[in-house]
């Protein structure tokens, strides 16, 4: 309540990516400072064993993550961490430097808790972000990090260009995630065509499996695909021995701003596509599910329809630093009160 009082009566009135910026730089700082980030750590990450979970080869101390776009330079993952999240996605970070698209280009949509973004994938590029992934962490953070193309690049390219960011990377990534979905970079989406997604994955698989231990590798699609597009990419990761599939990235559908549209208008479509992926891979593939997630209700209803881990995002924005916490207590003991001992128990349940 307090926290929802801030953001109706102050935050809403500042400009949203001036905001962004000010919490990333505040847990950046959090993430230098040891005493603190451990006692926040203590407190608010999860560390019940219900909440456990193994995904490809990597163990995670809660299914909820944050998803990619916030941090987008790794600069603050431990900060993030230690405000409650089981793993943090970074990114996206493209091969080169690249300032990202014009401002404004962040927007609130606080009567439908969405967000509007055409950000562009301003970062400061993969041997930036590589130099502070090498840091020593001083907390359990699993972090994932997601590539995607430079904007200057031509398609003709692109191939040549993920492969360069994931070499830099892949080394230092718990997980790697191939974002062919973001529709801010034009042509991008048209590497969702399998003709063109083949190649890609095949490449960049290469080069995950040369890591020293081998880094898991999945691919975050849209959920503007059709349902058939949806199949042939699920049929091309179990071909490709892909690790996983995220679904899904923000939404081009929509009223208002040009860009991404992220929030509650995208739950109906994300569990939709997750739906549809389980029962097409089964458990062959682990399931990421993103995309309107806001409460406990939601994180259960996408783990009983498959998905092994859930990520967040706008959900984050409208409830409060303590949100990921919040939930992470809530889900632990409604796994206890259906009975399981682990909330790996329940995935794919009803599916």
């Amino acid at each position: 309540m307090m926290y929802r009082l801030v953001f109706m009566q102050v935050l809403r009135r500042f400009d949203a990516e001036a905001v962004h910026h000010l919490t990333v730089s505040a847990l950046a700082l959090l993430s230098r400072l040891p005493l603190l980030k451990r006692l926040l750590h203590r407190a608010l990450a999860p560390h019940d064993p219900a909440l456990r979970v193994s995904a490809f080869g990597v163990h995670f101390p809660g299914p909820l993550g944050l998803a990619a776009g916030f941090d987008k330079d790794a600069a603050c993952a431990e900060g993030i961490a230690a405000l409650g999240f089981g793993f943090v996605e970074v990114g996206t970070i493209t091969a080169h430097a690249q300032p990202g698209n014009p401002r404004p280009r962040l927007f609130r949509q606080v009567g439908e808790r969405a967000v509007i973004n055409r950000m562009g994938f301003n970062n400061a590029g993969a041997v930036a972000a590589a130099r502070r992934l090498r840091r020593t962490r001083s907390l359990p953070v699993v972090v994932g990090v997601n590539i995607g193309k430079t904007k200057v690049v031509p398609e003709s390219e692109a191939v040549a260009d993920y492969v360069a960011g994931a070499r830099t990377l892949a080394p230092l990534a718990d997980y790697l995630v191939v974002n062919v979905s973001s529709p801010n970079t034009p042509g991008l989406r048209n590497l969702q065509a399998v003709s063109l997604l083949r190649p890609l994955l095949t490449a960049v698989k290469e080069v995950a499996d040369g890591t020293p231990r081998r880094t898991p590798l999945l691919v975050k699609i849209a959920p503007d695909l059709a349902d058939e597009d949806v199949d042939a990419v699920a049929d091309l990761a179990v071909e490709l021995g892909l690790d996983g599939i995220i679904a899904t990235n923000t939404t081009i559908r929509h009223k208002g701003e040009t860009g991404g549209l992220s929030g509650r208008p995208l739950k109906s479509r994300s569990l939709e596509v997750l739906r549809r992926l389980r029962a097409k891979t089964g458990d062959r593939l682990t399931l990421v599910s993103a995309g309107g997630v806001e409460d406990v209700d939601d994180v259960w209803e996408r783990i009983l329809a498959g998905a092994t881990l859930v990520q967040g995002y706008t959900g984050w924005i409208y409830g409060g630093p303590l949100w990921a916490a919040r939930i992470h207590r809530q889900l632990a003991r409604r796994v206890r009160r259906h009975g399981l001992k682990s909330v790996a128990e329940a995935v794919g349940r009803t599916a």
